[in-house]
């Protein structure tokens, strides 16, 4: 491709509306250009990189024995409905009616779709497994679109779909994902972690995010050095505290304080002169519409996820004011477990508490010395708090380190969740009629492109692993105006492009400060400088742009030498090399 032919607009400046390093160096690189708030157009240059990642995922999909389908985006109500998804998925859901006054929504995932689609035409255990995939356009109605195509509206996904007749072969199905998984972004040069999830409004029993190590990335993730654990903040388990011998600890009588305009965790410290370590904090929740108060130490959080989770709900929100008055006789912040009309949860790090300070269930009051048994009864203990950087491993009690980091991808178990509600049903070996079971695995394709800039850039542009570059090479002739450079630059581009290499040949009559600059910018891997010293001598100079690292290569030599650059990077990344952490 000549540059004076491309359409490659770069610009200079930083975009002033654009966050992270990836936004920035997509605007600025010519990739990508915004249509509406997450909504964005792809450039030749970007839907190059697009497409190079897509292949990979084809090739590595259907190594696993996935085979690639298209299904449609928009989506008939119905289906959703029969999956009870309609209402509870929240209105990121873009429902629309046609002309008949039938209900649509865009697809914002495709579960329901290829359920759909399987259960008319699998019948029998013979026919199955089966995995599907497609890379298809998703629409998802975020309510704060940002950071680029890192969470935009619109945005292009893999979504992969396994059917099973046992649990044994959801689980092989599973682990061909996981390791395809694994393959898929090793090679598109990423540094990378596998980490437990929350399968969130997909569903499921079990499922893993893999998440690209960036600074940048809007997820905490929580990871062990001393063995394997690794999960996502949401999902991160805490090892629970050794039960101590309290038969010792003397219980205080309850004591009731004035505490008057004492709320928050701070202010009750600094009014009674206590630690956050000895207060306890009584979160009141709504759980599908039941109140819930769940008891964790002041200097705590609680774990929302965990929460609804471990109550197997389908919603959980803190309750408004009318229900927390309800069971507990008192205004929003002097909640507290003694007398409070309702079940209570506690988190295991009140296991071995005894004369606690908490809200007293009256306005301007809290109680010393309360302890659990003698003033009030809790249900049950279980993790239930945020994880922190004190905490240890829930597998070998060892410390747990922390990072931010980009999901790129997500396999889930879904077990029986769609094919039960949507009776995706097979004849078993005995001619009994059995539930198919399901798995889902997605990965962002735009999400993935971005990413791999969060982790490859410099202060001058993108640094693109060979495998996704949108060019291997790029031939920068610095003054086209000179016949010899122009000549040269002709020939090398014609042998590149025979030969097999996917070359952009720098035509512009520019300075060659501005050519350096934007090629720097779009991150070519290998930079063929031709200028009249060099050439004078018969040679050109050969720039790695991950390095800087500058040959000086005779003509004759150069296509068998950038051959061998190329093929050891694509070597390099095709191995595992940038791989899981």
């Amino acid at each position: 491709m000549r540059y004076s032919e491309m359409f490659l607009p770069t610009e200079r400046e930083v975009p002033s509306d654009a966050e992270v390093i990836s936004h920035q160096l997509m605007l600025r690189a010519g990739m990508i250009r915004k249509l509406s708030a997450g909504v964005y157009c792809y450039l030749p240059l970007g839907y190059r990189v697009i497409r190079k990642v897509e292949q990979i995922i084809r090739e590595e999909m259907n190594r696993a024995g996935a085979q690639e389908v298209f299904l449609p985006m928009v989506q008939p109500a119905e289906l959703w409905q029969e999956s009870g998804r309609w209402e509870h998925y929240g209105k990121e859901l873009l429902r629309f009616r046609d002309r008949h006054d039938r209900e649509y929504c865009l697809g914002p995932t495709h579960e329901e779709v290829i359920t759909d689609l399987v259960r008319h035409e699998l019948k029998t255990y013979r026919q199955l497994p089966k995995n599907l995939y497609q890379i298809q356009t998703k629409f998802r109605d975020e309510i704060r679109p940002r950071f680029g195509v890192m969470r935009s509206r619109e945005f292009g996904m893999k979504d992969a779909y396994s059917f099973d007749a046992d649990e044994e072969g959801a689980e092989i199905s599973y682990s061909k994902m996981f390791e395809a998984y694994k393959r898929i972004f090793s090679r598109c040069g990423l540094k990378f972690r596998p980490v437990e999830a929350d399968s969130g409004t997909i569903g499921g029993s079990f499922s893993h995010e893999f998440m690209v190590m960036a600074d940048s990335g809007e997820d905490g993730l929580v990871f062990c050095s001393s063995c394997s654990y690794a999960a996502n903040l949401e999902k991160a388990e805490v090892h629970p505290p050794e039960k101590e011998n309290l038969d010792a600890v003397e219980e205080l009588p309850l004591t009731e304080v004035h505490t008057p305009d004492i709320r928050t965790i701070e202010e009750v410290c600094a009014f009674l002169g206590v630690s956050p370590r000895e207060i306890v904090k009584t979160m009141i929740f709504s759980a599908d519409g039941k109140p819930v108060a769940v008891l964790v130490r002041g200097d705590e959080e609680v774990n929302e996820i965990k929460v609804r989770n471990y109550l197997g709900c389908d919603e959980l929100e803190l309750a408004m004011d009318d229900m927390i008055e309800a069971i507990t006789g008192a205004p929003r912040g002097f909640a507290g477990a003694v007398g409070l009309r309702g079940r209570i949860i506690a988190d295991n790090t009140l296991i071995n508490m005894r004369n606690v300070v908490m809200g007293a269930n009256k306005e301007d009051y809290h109680l010393r010395n309360a302890n659990p048994g003698r003033d009030f009864q809790i249900e049950a203990f279980a993790d239930l708090k945020i994880a922190r950087e004190t905490d240890d491993c829930p597998r070998c009690g060892k410390a747990l380190s922390f990072a931010r980091g980009i999901e790129v991808g997500h396999v889930f178990k879904l077990g029986t969740k769609y094919s039960k509600a949507m009776e995706a049903v097979f004849l078993d070996r005995n001619g009994k009629e059995q539930t198919m079971i399901m798995g889902c695995y997605g990965i962002g394709t735009g999400r993935t492109v971005a990413a791999c800039i969060e982790q490859n850039n410099d202060e001058n542009g993108i640094v693109w692993p060979m495998p996704i570059a949108p060019f291997h090479v790029i031939i920068t002739p610095v003054n086209m105006n000179d016949s010899a450079l122009a000549e040269a630059a002709e020939r090398l581009y014609g042998s590149f492009a025979a030969g097999g290499f996917e070359v952009l040949l720098d035509d512009r009559d520019e300075r060659a400060g501005v050519k350096f600059k934007d090629a720097d910018l779009i991150g070519i891997p290998i930079r063929v400088t031709i200028g009249p010293k060099k050439l004078a001598e018969g040679k050109v100079e050969i720039r790695l742009r991950d390095t800087g690292e500058v040959t000086a290569v005779p003509l004759e030599e150069v296509e068998n030498y950038i051959r061998k650059l190329i093929s050891g990077k694509m070597n390099l990344e095709n191995s595992g090399s940038a791989g899981s952490e």
